[in-house]
């Protein structure tokens, strides 16, 4: 009488299964057959997922497509069929390993996403939710895929993954004399009026600087002021070596949160519309 049900994943019916797959169903497996044997009834549904990014890039690469154009121009009722066929290939694949491995799975009454009574469901239980209020519309950031055209999932961000050489930069952010009054850079004001002082900060990312509003100081990290030729560079002290000044003589060191609250001039003066119309 007492029920333990058990749905399946789905996996993605986008490739033929691995031993990493055999791996994760042995522990569902083991799961379920131990809940039969303390006298469970355990339905367990197979599933599977068609929908999403990995299927459609695996028709566009047996098609030998490199753009979204190209799936127009095919026609995107004939490239929705090809991705239905795809996706029943890798099926007959995955129920080979099912029956090979001795899993027990539902394997003749699956939930599939493409399948219109399914899609129903999603759409009834999207109502549900909506009826009680737990639905709402916001924002959110997400990794977008400018060649895809579509937003990507943290999965498919790290398909493929590999480290490559990127460009970075350092950037000198000049210091404002005004702001350096109540830190400790305070005794080199003077100094400041004559010679510029300096942020020296790093970046992976250069083309976002035209829009940077700010800079991160780590608060018990120790910062060093050098001189350099007619200025001054403000620094974490361990990055000395790595910049090429560590022989350089350190004027005066201070802890990040002290550079808290200093102000600079922007690397770029970008005008700014504010209001509409004549406000």
């Amino acid at each position: 009488s007492r029920r333990y049900v058990f749905y399946e994943g789905p996996p993605t019916a986008n490739g033929s299964p691995g031993i990493h797959h055999v791996l994760s169903r042995l522990f569902k497996d083991v799961v379920c057959r131990y809940k039969t044997m303390k006298g469970y009834y355990v339905p367990r549904k197979a599933g599977w997922d068609t929908h999403g990014l990995p299927v459609e890039l695996e028709v566009e690469n047996t098609l030998g497509f490199t753009s979204k154009a190209q799936i127009e121009e095919y026609g995107i009722a004939q490239f929705n069929q090809k991705c239905r066929e795809s996706v029943s290939k890798y099926i007959k694949e995955w129920e080979v390993m099912t029956e090979r491995i001795g899993y027990w799975l539902d394997m003749e009454n699956p939930y599939v996403t493409l399948d219109n009574g399914y899609i129903e469901s999603c759409w009834w239980l999207l109502k549900q939710l909506w009826d009680k209020g737990l639905v709402y519309q916001g924002y959110k950031v997400t990794p977008h895929c400018p060649r895809c055209g579509t937003s990507l999932s943290s999965h498919e961000v790290a398909l493929g993954y590999e480290e490559v050489d990127d460009p970075s930069v350092y950037v000198k952010f000049r210091l404002t004399p005004s702001s350096v009054m109540t830190t400790p850079l305070e005794p080199l004001f003077n100094n400041f009026q004559h010679k510029p002082a300096y942020l020296l900060a790093w970046t992976t990312t250069p083309w976002t600087l035209p829009g940077n509003t700010a800079l991160a100081v780590t608060a018990d990290a120790e910062y060093a002021v050098v001189e350099v030729a007619e200025e001054y560079l403000v620094l974490a002290s361990a990055l000395l070596e790595q910049v090429g000044l560590g022989g350089r003589e350190v004027v005066e060191r201070m802890k990040g949160s002290e550079l808290v609250g200093l102000h600079y001039e922007p690397l770029y003066t970008i005008p700014i519309a504010y209001g509409k119309g004549d406000k």
